[in-house]
Formats: C-alpha cells, sequence, structure tokens
C-alpha cells in the first residue's frame, strides 16, 4: 500500500468509527451521563482523576490537564490529576506492592467520597485499573471507563461506560481522546458561561 493510500484509509477508518459513535443513541447518553456527573462533582467540591497506562496514560495526563488548566474558558483551575504522574510513588510502589496496585493505593490513600475516576483502557482488562475501580467503589467515588468495543473485565464494574465501536487499539485511543474533549467543553461552558 502506497503511503498516501494509508493515509487515506486511516483517516477514513477513524471517521467511520466516530460516525458509528454519532450514531448510538446510548453513547450519546452516556457522555451527557458523564458530562452531568463531572459537573456535579466539580459544583460539589470533589475532584477528577485519570488512570490509564502506555497511550491510555498520556490521554489521561492530557485529559486532566484539561480541566486543571484550561480547554477553551480562561477561568479558575478545576481539581483534576493523572495518577501515574508521580514516578517516585509508581515505582516504589509497583516495587513493593505490584504494579497492579499502583492506582488503587493512591485511590485508597488521596480520594473521597464522591471523587470520579476515570479509567481509560482500549482492552478493559488492565488489572491496575480493575483494582482502582474496585477500590473508588469501595469509597463511595464515580467510577467511569472509557475502553473499546468489547469492554473486557471492565463491563459491569463502572457506572459509566464508554465502548468505542472497533477493536483497534489506535482507533479506540482517537475516539477516547475525543470523547474526552467533548465533555472537558461541555463541563467547562457549563460551569463558567457568562
Amino acid at each position: 500500500m502506497h503511503q498516501k493510500e494509508l493515509i487515506v484509509k486511516r483517516l477514513i477508518t477513524s471517521a467511520e468509527v466516530k460516525t458509528l459513535m454519532c450514531n448510538d443513541e446510548l453513547t450519546l447518553a452516556e457522555i451527557i451521563k458523564i458530562s452531568d456527573a463531572v459537573i456535579n462533582a466539580f459544583k460539589q467540591g470533589n475532584s477528577v482523576y485519570f488512570c490509564g497506562n502506555g497511550g491510555s496514560a498520556a490521554d489521561a495526563q492530557h485529559l486532566a490537564a484539561e480541566f486543571s488548566g484550561r480547554f477553551y474558558i480562561d477561568r479558575k483551575p478545576l481539581p483534576s490529576e493523572a495518577l501515574h504522574c508521580n514516578t517516585s510513588f509508581l515505582t516504589a510502589v509497583g516495587n513493593d506492592y505490584g504494579y497492579e496496585n499502583v492506582y488503587s493505593r493512591l485511590i485508597q490513600g488521596i480520594a473521597r467520597e464522591g471523587d470520579i475516576l476515570i479509567g481509560i483502557s482500549t482492552s478493559g482488562n488492565s488489572e491496575n485499573i480493575l483494582k482502582a475501580f474496585a477500590t473508588a467503589g469501595s469509597k463511595k467515588m464515580i467510577t467511569i471507563c472509557f475502553t473499546g468495543q468489547r469492554g473486557g473485565k471492565m463491563l459491569g464494574t463502572t457506572d459509566f461506560i464508554i465502548q468505542v465501536p472497533s477493536n483497534d487499539t489506535p482507533r479506540i485511543q482517537e475516539a477516547h481522546i475525543t470523547v474526552g474533549h467533548i465533555i472537558c467543553e461541555i463541563v467547562e461552558s457549563t460551569l463558567f458561561s457568562n
């Protein structure tokens, strides 16, 4: 396949995934519910935490920064962070307790009832995120998963779930960041529009 053909194919495939989401009323409703939950959490003074692995960790950090920094509007920062950014904690807990416990241990230490945990996993099978969801549930946090078409082990374990209609990791990740940006825009415009 020539480079130009590859480029066009990937762009079309990415657009097709998002078009499927546009036409899925359940997905659209879930995005609205997630946005409303995040708005309510911030209004109540709660925090939104993100976690992921690899490219999904990068997406987690990106979306947390949209809340704690800014998106479109110059406004006060919102309390949000990605849980993997403290490498000393991550490597110490990974070494001492196992990598599967890095997020659950941090949630146990810093999160409180009413906070939100958003876990991003293209497979839906990331053990460290599953354990974090279990800990978050025990603390009466709201849990949200961004995953792929199959949903993996995370199906039925969270309050809300976005299942991107694809099994191709790059296409899933592209849709995750798009949905994340939409939620950021809804939240920011609702909380700070004049």
